[in-house]
């Protein structure tokens, strides 16, 4: 099965309607042409806006697509105080499945829906479109928002090449995305463990760690979990802590698990860590800079005993001697500064 088309997102006008899943995205626009099993078919330009919509009484709209979303109680709640004040502002959209129709945009405006006393039915956009430009259009309508996040793109992209036969590119062509975009969403699903992808689910851990933990084998993956949750490690140093693990042996491995920061600090060439959840916005400012001047010291010392340029001459001393004396002295100042006005001139705790 080969497949080519074009997908073309039109500009679009902001939508300021709370209950609109895909607000913002207000037109998705499909001009399909594609090859299959040698039939060609022409899919016209078609926009949204043109499907009927008529109401729909709740047991008639099927959720067989909701698995491709995540559930957000909280949102579903606010949904509904929407609605008992203003009522439905804008339709759901559904497909035509058989005899009846599958909800693709507006799940949560469903359950909402059904909390509200004598409300049974929603007005439904209707649609017609096959499997793989269903399961692509419930991302194309969420394009661009919180709703559309990285687990529900990958389970998407997993059911089109897995399920529908896609190959990766044919499914980035559908999606509007390169092949690296796809293969990096079928890896969230099929190279982390259960552990890690039960966390992603709930929130309590980001894409940008999963991605980093997909360069381990799983069985690894959880110590790392652990670790993560036990030093609250940022993102950049959950990469830092598995490059380190990569070829690593096993006394490295437990050093590395046991002390990250320090391994971290240690290793050559690792870069220091933008963010210390430990410290306040304040204290990651003075951190940052603090290393910052640090890194440069060390620096100048790893100059000064390079063989060939440390051969400084008597006057050069006594140029830079009262540099080094005013450095020292700031240096006394800002540790008060910090520490307060109690502390050992010259010698820090």
């Amino acid at each position: 099965m080969s497949l080519s088309l074009e997908l073309g997102w039109a500009e679009c006008v902001k939508s300021h309607d709370p209950q609109e899943e895909g607000a913002g995205e207000l037109v998705f626009r499909l001009s399909v042409s594609f090859l299959r099993w040698g039939c060609r078919w022409e899919g016209a330009c078609m926009e949204w806006d043109e499907g009927i919509v008529r109401p729909v009484v709740f047991d008639r709209l099927g959720e067989r697509y909701r698995r491709y979303r995540l559930a957000d109680p909280a949102a579903e709640e606010a949904m509904a105080g929407s609605l008992r004040r203003w009522g439905q502002l804008s339709p759901v959209v559904a497909c035509v499945r058989g005899e009846g129709l599958e909800l693709l945009d507006g799940f949560k405006r469903l359950s909402a829906a059904r909390r509200v006393v004598g409300v049974t039915s929603l007005s439904v956009r209707v649609v017609e479109l096959d499997e793989s430009l269903a399961k692509a259009a419930i991302l194309g309508l969420n394009r661009g928002h919180a709703g559309a996040r990285e687990l529900e793109e990958a389970w998407i992209v997993r059911a089109l090449v897995r399920d529908d036969g896609l190959t990766q590119v044919e499914a980035g062509q559908l999606l509007g995305r390169h092949k690296s975009w796809v293969c990096r969403r079928l890896a969230l699903l099929e190279k982390l463990s259960e552990a890690v992808m039960a966390d992603l689910s709930l929130g309590l851990v980001g894409p940008s760690v999963a991605r980093q933990l997909v360069r381990l084998p799983a069985g690894n993956q959880e110590a790392v979990l652990t670790l993560l949750r036990r030093e609250s490690l940022t993102a950049q140093e959950v990469s830092g802590v598995i490059d380190l693990l990569q070829g690593a042996g096993e006394e490295q491995s437990a050093f590395v698990l046991a002390q990250p920061r320090e391994a971290l600090r240690q290793a050559h060439g690792m870069p220091t860590s933008l963010r210390d959840p430990r410290l306040s916005r304040a204290g990651n400012w003075l951190a940052r800079h603090l290393t910052q001047a640090s890194e440069v010291l060390v620096r100048l010392e790893h100059w000064l005993r390079t063989p060939g340029e440390r051969e400084l001459k008597a006057r050069d001393r006594e140029v830079v001697t009262p540099v080094l004396a005013s450095l020292g002295d700031q240096a006394n100042r800002v540790a008060e500064l910090v520490l307060g006005p109690n502390i050992t001139r010259g010698r820090l705790p």
